[in-house]
């Protein structure tokens, strides 16, 4: 765990590991000091509440909750704290994440959870959106996203001139 976290990544289950490994990777990818953890909104209630409440006074600035299932992480830790919550849902059912997914992106008003997309793409933009949400003030990391935009566009372009050549054949 960093010193002193910005984000924090929290999952139901450790079996969740391998999905929001890729949110600390896009931090990583930023500079951005992160911590990560498992807590349950089913499994310790308490834990979780005290967690959501107490992030803010610990310098955290933005949450990243993956869950799987009922998926209720991120709807909890956003009913107990005023910070930004980004919902990951895991496919981690029959239902391959579909379940999660409705679960973490029907909030009702007034608590509100952006939610990405299901799995390891989108523990990714939940990692990239948490930077964005720091860059609003941090110049370093707003360069860094900057930096990261011009790369896509770039390649967007190397691709379609790849693909113009090959027709051309």
């Amino acid at each position: 765990m960093a010193d002193n976290p910005l984000v924090s990544i929290v999952m139901g289950s450790d079996s969740d590991l391998e999905i929001m490994n890729e949110a600390a990777k896009a931090l990583d990818d930023f500079g951005i000091d992160y911590e990560i953890d498992v807590t349950s909104a089913h499994r310790s209630p308490a834990r979780t509440g005290e967690f959501a409440r107490n992030a803010a006074g610990r310098g955290i600035k933005v949450i990243i909750a993956g869950a799987g299932g009922a998926a209720h992480l991120a709807g909890v830790i956003a009913a107990e704290t005023t910070l930004p919550v980004i919902g990951v849902p895991i496919p981690s059912t029959p239902l391959n994440g579909m379940d999660s997914l409705l679960a973490i992106v029907q909030m009702p008003a007034g608590i509100p959870v952006a939610t990405v997309a299901i799995g390891k793409p989108g523990a990714t933009n939940a990692g990239i959106l948490a930077a964005q949400i720091i860059a609003l003030s941090n110049a370093t990391v707003a360069g860094k996203m900057k930096s990261l935009k011009e790369k896509l566009a770039k390649s967007v372009e190397e691709k379609s001139q790849k693909l113009q050549q090959m027709r051309k054949r």
